[in-house]
């Protein structure tokens, strides 16, 4: 069976907004009440198109995440009102329902999400700082700052630059001409992800060299080579060669809100995956550490991207994937072929198991439960080992939905489908089912970006995705604008059929 490797992941933040007159007047009455904005889909089209700067979380109630970042939220909020320009933080309840379309405008998959907008809506930026109030502060605060500072001395070099993430300088014998006015427009493209400066004077650099005189770009990281240098001023070029140099060899999974770019950047790259997941508290880490950088180094021609990620912090990736904390430390591949386990492995077993998934020498493992032994509620649960039989080959309509055991949309809407299926529970000809996608590989004839997921395959053999309302009236009613003929009756074979054939 083909799996499906859709990697949905993301993360977002906060609010700033204009010192006019006007913009002012409008949120007086509720900056006296909040220290955060509430906005929701009445007021939050004129309040960012009020302001040309604003910064939005959207957030879920139930979401721990959401709990933990709100008190900093609260206190960053507070600070930096007073901040000038002032700077507003707001937040959008994403799992309000009335609130879907902004949901689904700002690409929130995941809580919380923050966004920074500028320009009227015009301009939407990911946050990249901190969740701590302090952190916030400090980075909002360079967001409404110039994109750009200027270092004077060594002592003001170290300070900016250190071990924080990557960072760019430009050094320019004079700030004018092509050159200099095209890395600013870049550093105020990209200044949410990446923290840029400008000196005149290479020697006050971390790595500095006096012989330096045109104008050059220092890429300074912590990770990998730790700088490199760049003479090409396109804007284009500029980009990518922040882009591709200021992107690690190694993605790390962990706590570290630096990372989350390079996360989400990670999971959308279309290459296979192999991530290694250990305790960074094992005291074979840095062993661990070496091999897999050095595998990234050797199969960097193999369309691989690599990670590395903490246990302490990969419960999300391991609720997604159903993988087992027992089987750490655990080194999996993800690709087009399947996916592949090497569970409660060494670090000098790293590279020669890789060689071996590259030569394709490797057998696919397929994620499955068991198959229910008693599977006669009216809506069926569907696992990977059998979703051939109760989907494809039963002859029947069948509905499908995709749900994770986490996922509060799907706690929502299961009894929603509980009232479909029993509403249709006569009706022979049609299936209610679903299939937990954490814990079973999904068919590739699924694409799943998120929970939960509807799909109909009907009894002729076509398999619609569902993106309408989540009613039990529109879900029936589209089921029965779309099903097939009835099965006939010498090659049928009803859902009970292939249940009880699964059992023996």
């Amino acid at each position: 069976m083909a799996i499906n490797l859709v990697l949905p992941f993301a993360f977002t933040i906060a609010v700033l907004i204009s010192s006019s007159p006007a913009v002012a007047d409008v949120d007086a009455a509720i900056e006296l009440k909040e220290a955060v904005l509430t906005l929701d889909v009445g007021n939050f089209s004129e309040v960012v198109a009020q302001h040309p700067f604003i910064v939005v979380e959207f957030y879920a109630p139930w979401c721990g995440h959401c709990k933990q970042l709100a008190p900093e939220y609260k206190k960053a909020a507070s600070v930096l009102r007073k901040n000038d320009p002032p700077v507003v933080l707001a937040k959008v309840d994403a799992y309000d329902e009335r609130n879907k379309d902004l949901k689904d405008k700002y690409g929130v998959y995941s809580y919380p999400t923050i966004k920074i907008i500028k320009k009227g809506g015009s301009d939407v930026r990911g946050f990249g700082g901190p969740r701590d109030a302090d952190g916030i502060v400090e980075y909002l605060k360079k967001q409404v700052g110039p994109a750009s500072l200027e270092l004077r001395s060594a002592e003001e070099a170290v300070h900016s630059i250190g071990d924080k993430g990557v960072v760019l300088v430009g050094v320019f014998p004079e700030f004018a001409g092509t050159e200099y006015e095209n890395f600013m427009a870049v550093a105020e493209k990209m200044r949410a992800d990446y923290d840029f400066f400008h000196t005149s004077d290479a020697n006050i650099l971390p790595h500095g060299d006096q012989t330096v005189k045109d104008p050059i770009i220092r890429l300074f990281k912590p990770f990998d080579e730790l700088f490199v240098d760049s003479k090409d001023f396109g804007k284009d070029a500029i980009e990518k060669f922040i882009e591709v140099s200021g992107f690690p060899m190694v993605v790390t999974y962990d706590a570290d809100p630096t990372n989350h770019k390079f996360l989400e950047r990670y999971f959308r790259t279309p290459s296979a995956k192999a991530m290694l997941f250990v305790s960074f508290s094992d005291d074979r880490i840095e062993s661990f550490k070496s091999h897999i950088h050095e595998a990234a180094r050797q199969f960097t021609a193999n369309n691989i991207s690599f990670l590395i990620g903490d246990i302490a912090d990969a419960d999300r990736v391991f609720q997604y994937f159903g993988l087992r904390e027992s089987d750490v430390p655990l080194l999996f591949v993800i690709a087009s072929t399947g996916k592949y386990l090497n569970p409660t492995m060494d670090p000098d077993q790293i590279i020669p198991w890789l060689k071996q998934y590259i030569y394709g020498n490797l057998t696919p493992y397929v994620k499955s439960e068991p198959i229910p032994k008693v599977n006669d509620q009216p809506v069926k649960v569907v696992v990977a080992d059998n979703i051939d039989n109760i989907v494809f080959n039963s002859g029947k309509n069948v509905l499908l939905e995709f749900y994770a055991p986490w996922c509060g949309h799907c706690r929502k809407f299961a009894p929603i489908l509980d009232e479909i299926a029993v509403s249709l529970q006569d009706d022979e000809d049609v299936v209610i089912a679903k299939m937990d996608g954490t814990v079973n590989d999904i068919p590739t004839n699924f694409v799943v970006d998120g929970y939960p997921t509807l799909y109909f395959y009907s009894s002729s053999g076509n398999l619609l995705s569902y993106d309408d309302a989540m009613t039990a009236e529109e879900i029936i009613s589209f089921i029965n604008e779309n099903r097939g003929p009835k099965a006939g009756a010498a090659n049928a074979r009803t859902q009970t059929d292939a249940v009880e054939e699964e059992e023996h």
